[in-house]
């Protein structure tokens, strides 16, 4: 496991306390786990995920990560309705570790209350959680 410093965590996305990021791309919304995640998962070897056209509301669990030491849970960072899933992942799921902002994105959302990003964190505070974690 990397130290909270060699990770990476872009300030032109919010984070969840599960550790899932989202990033307004318009009136959509870009989701996928935190470095810190992936890091913490190990090699990821199976993505889970929802269909297109599937409703969830904030906090509902959407999928699952499996990876060479564990089982983790996807949590949704907004209520929304999924446009779009990223099926690469279902012939290459290393991408997360990879590229856990870019390639490794998994779903893209269009939020019912976009509002509900503001209550988020940005970069520092999510920065400053995870030290409280390790």
């Amino acid at each position: 496991m990397k130290e909270l410093d060699e990770l990476s965590f872009p300030e032109n996305v919010r984070y969840a306390k599960d550790h899932e990021w989202a990033r307004i791309e318009g009136d959509k919304v870009r989701v996928g786990v935190s470095d810190y995640a992936q890091d913490r998962l190990g090699d990821i070897t199976f993505v889970e995920m929802p269909q297109v056209g599937d409703i969830f509301d904030r906090g509902q669990e959407f999928g699952t990560l499996e990876s060479t030491k564990a089982v983790g849970e996807l949590f949704m960072p907004l209520s929304g309705e999924v446009l779009e899933v990223n099926i690469t992942l279902a012939d290459s799921p290393e991408l997360i570790n990879q590229d856990p902002y870019g390639r490794g994105w998994i779903l893209v959302i269009k939020p019912q209350r976009p509002e509900e990003i503001q209550e988020l964190m940005g970069r520092e505070a999510y920065v400053e959680m995870l030290r409280g974690l390790d």
